[in-house]
């Protein structure tokens, strides 16, 4: 383990008291909610504009797709060029209350094989790469054991 942790992007996620969470915004006007987060206008097309509020997204939600990554991400992903590459399961998330789809990666150990379109996953912490300084840290999406 490495001296520093940054998150892989600033402002995505946190780890506080209520626990890991994605952080999303929500137009004050329309109700829209958006991830990544909108810092500008709304993005809605029916939406006259409102205020943009950050609000933690829901923990859990449903698989909507996944897919394996079997080739290495282009920048700006972080990787060790030197390293041979390990494929990884790529998951479409479903968030109920917020009307949205977010993709991650599945949590380490983690196989198509495990997977199943409406399965109940949770966003937890997760580490995107490790150099001699610094812990890039992002979120992944863990099996809950809930099936649809």
């Amino acid at each position: 383990m490495t001296g520093v942790r940054r998150p892989v992007v600033e402002g995505w996620f946190s780890d506080g008291e209520q626990g890991f969470r994605l952080l999303g915004t929500r137009c004050s006007a329309c109700g829209s909610f958006f991830f990544p987060r909108v810092d500008g206008p709304c993005r809605n097309p029916h939406c006259a504009g409102g205020d943009m509020a950050e609000v933690p997204l829901s923990r859990r939600g449903r698989i909507w797709s996944y897919t394996d990554c079997r080739y290495r991400p282009p920048s700006p992903y972080v990787t060790d060029r030197e390293l041979p590459w390990e494929p990884c399961a790529l998951i479409a998330v479903e968030l109920e209350a917020e009307r949205m789809v977010v993709l991650g990666q599945a949590a380490p150990g983690i196989t198509v094989a495990d997977l199943t379109v409406g399965m109940e996953v949770e966003a937890v912490p997760g580490v995107l790469h490790e150099d001699a300084e610094t812990t890039w840290t992002t979120w992944n999406w863990k099996p809950t054991g809930v099936t649809a």
